[in-house]
């Protein structure tokens, strides 16, 4: 392309794809204007960056496929040969200098990149050729604006740097414009042009591929404000204060993550009464008292008899006078936990659950830091601990109505602010928090996604997950005060997919809750079910841990999405189980979708820097909660509580600050980006590394101690493992530290590996550096200290229950086993290798049982490794099993 100008200099203009080399394009000009290459001269466009080195996060996956601007959300589908799109900004800006232009938009990269340095190429008015200036500019933490300032007129960088954004400062008197062309390698351009009455526009020019239209309006939008900001505020104020937004534009993000004030009508159908949980169940009994509410192996419970069963428990509990009180539960799952549990809350108690299988000491600083006067189990199994009474539920059942009114442990009339429930969970101090969430919502829960997910009396739910995990809360809850049938699942079917998916064929279950690592393994026992055994299931529902769409690519081969529904639905213990919701299609596997959808009614979202300015659509940062769903807070835990559950000055609501690490959408969708501190999900399960380290050094011969949590190869959830390391003082031993985090941790927070060093190498600022420390090792050999109870701990991933001397293995079976054990777990296993002990879990047993079932080797069920797990044990039963067969 030829332009002329009015002084009659012409300059030749060539348009090519960004990947194509510059040199080429010079060589091609020169061609075309039959004149010398030009050589060195400098590109007039901003050179494009070098390709960047392979990517080690999603994260870096997604800046390099956008143009080092994972935050504009652009759509790479466009067509590479258009021109830039331009979008609307707000009229007659105020006019802002270049120093104060630089370093508004570098305050606005920085913050939607999450860096220090933002680069900004800088185009002078008379827009020559040479190209724009590069300038760098560091943006300080802790900086203030007289920083910032200074920190944009300085000396621009040599050769044609990179850039992402760039501005341009133009005066309509001149009579000069600009438009950006294709292959500038910008992926933002804001042009400021002065008007001749002293005003000035604004007009943002963005690559359609990189930024989307609305994201690239937002960031726009921040320039000018943060512009303004700096030209108005004195240069002592710290950066720190300034948000990208104004007042009414972060109300704005707000309202399009969900939040809706109170004035603006009501949220979800919160309904008028009753205001219990176990006030709308016993409403649901009355009306239909025949229905079956609950089953187990054993035993059906209609609405009537459950709530019947209820209304004893509940009079035991008052004739022992803890009317008001928490009381602690931990009992077996069947129907008389589901109706302990409804019991509880009809006394007007708080149930704490606790997992029956957890190690004696965790139940014991649960009972104790719960405070509760009452634990409902087995008297026999539960930790004698001072103060506290152990009943069983036939003693609650069996007790007579009080015949005199006793004073209650509580305060208050039960009702909607009262709490249900203390779910208590992983600890960044060493120390798990109890979380205290009140009646009004869980119903608002099931208020806000009973009319979308369709959600009624012909459902079948199953009752799957462990009472102390909260995603039991949907289960129960979710099924019962919707009228639904709730399948309790028997401890061994749900370590066995293969006996699971009976289960669901079998009981024609139609609302299935599972984290993603469970069903990934139901998607391999669904290929090898029997036709004659298909599946009822209408709704899936995913929680507990991010959700790698991929896997789903089998599960839609078989199954369409019009039959059953799958759901992806991210949540917090501290707001209720799940936050938001997404529906997940073919489309989303296709597209690798992280979005976790859009706030459940009554919920809201935001996304905060790390000052707690609101983000606008597209930058990364903490998502904080708001809404229905939000806790009471920390159960004595005052300081937690007030540093988590903040009082917001744009809504004036409370909120949670999730510590999850997320970006909002245009449209209001939030994308899941993982933590931002050092918790991490390990299949379904929220752990604080810092947790496991604490109990670590809390051992007398440990001097220093590190946590690793590694995650599995593509991110398959069987493979992801936490990994410890330990210093030794003098004296110490190994098998002893084991013994001290078996006795502590409860099995899903153990590490896959401890692994002794002389000490934990540092980085050069003192933090631990992960990258240098040696491969694990397995656990040493050691005798297996004493279950807190008489029966097998068969759910444990790294049970180190022996089985007995078994005879060696030998011939091509045995060597065959040992390659499969060998392949998994990334080690060399001998004959006395434990699974467990060399870094095996729950998911692991189940693909290795698989495999070996695919390579025509005899069945053998989850019950029985796990009472065989050494090499040498499970050996001696295939080989036994293969005996027997004809």
């Amino acid at each position: 392309m030829l332009v002329e100008y009015a002084d009659g200099v012409v300059d030749a203009v060539l348009v090519a794809r960004r990947s194509v080399p510059y040199g080429v394009l010079v060589r091609l000009a020169a061609l075309l204007l039959d004149s010398e290459p030009l050589g060195d001269h400098p590109l007039p466009a901003l050179a494009a960056p070098e390709a960047p080195e392979a990517p080690e996060t999603q994260d870096a996956q997604d800046a390099q496929d956008r143009n080092t601007a994972p935050w504009g959300l652009g759509d790479p589908r466009t067509p590479d040969h258009i021109t830039a799109g331009t979008v609307p900004l707000p009229d007659r800006p105020a006019w802002a200098g270049e120093e104060t232009l630089v370093a508004a938009a570098a305050l606005t990269l920085a913050r939607y990149q999450g860096g220090p340095e933002a680069r900004i190429a800088v185009y002078d008015r008379a827009f020559r050729a040479g190209g724009p200036a590069v300038r760098s500019v560091r943006v300080d933490a802790d900086g203030t604006v007289a920083d910032l300032l200074a920190a944009g007129t300085g000396t621009p960088l040599p050769g044609a740097a990179a850039a992402t954004v760039g501005v341009v400062l133009g005066d309509a008197a001149s009579g000069t414009s600009y438009t950006p062309l294709p292959g500038s390698g910008l992926a933002l351009l804001l042009h400021l042009e002065r008007q001749p009455d002293g005003t000035c526009t604004a007009r943002l020019h963005h690559d359609p591929r990189t930024v989307a239209p609305l994201t690239a309006e937002w960031f726009g939008r921040s320039i000018l404000h943060l512009a303004e900001r700096l030209r108005t505020l004195p240069g002592t104020t710290p950066t720190a204060r300034l948000g990208l937004l104004d007042h009414a534009a972060a109300e704005a993000v707000a309202r399009l993550g969900g939040f809706r004030p109170a004035a603006a009508g009501p949220g979800p159908d919160r309904r008028t009464s009753p205001d219990t949980i176990d006030g709308r169940i016993a409403e649901l009994a009355r009306r239909r008292p025949d229905t079956v509410a609950v089953t187990d192996d054993e035993t059906s419970l209609t609405y009537r008899l459950l709530d019947d069963r209820a209304e004893r428990v509940a009079t035991g509990l008052r004739s022992l006078g803890v009317s008001g009180a928490r009381v602690g539960v931990c009992l077996e799952q069947d129907t008389t936990l589901v109706a302990t549990l409804l019991g509880v809350l009809k006394a007007g108690c708080a149930y704490v659950p606790m997992d029956i299988r957890y190690p004696e000491e965790r139940l014991r600083y649960t009972a104790t830091d719960a405070g509760v006067p009452i634990v409902i189990g087995d008297p026999a199994r539960f930790p004698r601990i001072e103060g506290v009474t152990v009943v069983s539920p036939k003693e609650l059942l069996d007790a007579p109505e009080p015949t005199d009114v006793q004073e209650p442990t509580g305060t208050g009339e039960p009702g909607a602010e009262t709490a249900a429930y203390v779910i208590y969970t992983s600890g960044s101090t060493g120390r798990p928090k109890g979380v205290v969430v009140p009646h009004r919502n869980v119903l608002a829960l099931v208020d806000a996604t009973s009319a979308d997910l369709g959600l009624g009396p012909d459902d079948v739910w199953t009752f799957f997950h462990s009472s102390a995990f909260d995603f039991s809360v949907w289960e129960i809850w979710g099924c019962l005060l919707t009228g639904g049938r709730l399948v309790v699942v028997p401890h061994w079917a749900a370590r066995d997919p293969d006996e699971f998916h009976e289960l669901l064929a079998r009981r024609r279950v139609t609302v299935l809750s599972q984290t993603p690592s469970a069903f990934s393994q139901l998607i391999e026992a669904d290929i090898r079910s029997a036709p004659t055994a298909p599946l009822a299931l209408r709704l899936v529902v995913f929680g507990g841990e991010p959700l790698n769409t991929a896997m789903l690519e089998r599960w839609f081969a078989r199954h369409s999405p019009a039959e059953c529904r799958l759901v992806n639905m991210y949540g917090i213990t501290e707001t209720t189980v799940h936050v938001t919701a997404q529906e997940v299609t073919p489309h989303q596997v296709l597209e690798r979708s992280r979005s976790v959808g859009r706030a459940l009614p009554g919920w809201w979202v935001s996304v905060r820097d790390e000052h707690g300015h609101v983000l606008p659509p597209g930058p990364a940062g903490e998502i904080y909660v708001g809404g229905a769903g939000v806790a009471d807070g920390y159960l004595g835990r005052p300081e937690l509580t007030a540093a988590r559950f903040v009082d917001d000055p744009v809504t004036g609501e409370r909120v949670y600050r999730s510590g999850d690490r997320g970006r909002l959408r245009p449209d209001g969708r939030l994308d899941h980006l993982g933590r931002l501190d050092n918790q991490v999900k390990v299949r379904g399960h929220r752990i604080e590394l810092d947790e496991i380290k604490s109990v670590l050094v809390s051992d007398p011969g440990v001097a220093d101690a590190a946590v690793v949590f590694r995650e599995g190869e593509a991110g398959d959830p069987a493979r992801a493992r936490i990994d410890a390391y330990a210093v030794l003082r003098d004296g110490g031993s190994m098998e002893e530290v084991w013994r001290t985090a078996r006795r502590l941790l409860p099995s899903h927070m153990l590490p896959a590996a401890l692994t002794e060093v002389p000490g934990i190498p540092l980085t050069i600022n003192g933090k631990p550096d992960f990258s240098r420390l040696p491969a694990p090792s397995p656990f040493p050999a050691q005798t297996p200290t004493a279950a807190p109870a008489p029966v097998p701990r068969p759910d444990t991933d790294t049970d180190r229950d022996g089985a007995a001397a078994a005879p060696e293995a030998k011939g091509d079976l045995g060597a065959e086993i040992l390659a499969v054990w060998s392949g998994l777990l990334g080690v060399d296993v001998e004959p006395d290798g434990n699974f467990f002990e060399l870094g095996g879990n729950s998911l692991l047993v189940v693909r290795m049982l698989s495999d070996l079932r695919q390579r025509g080797l005899p069945k053998v069920t989850p019950r029985e490794f796990y009472g065989n797990s050494t090499a040498r044990a499970f050996v001696d039963l295939v080989l036994g099993r293969a005996e027997e067969t004809p």
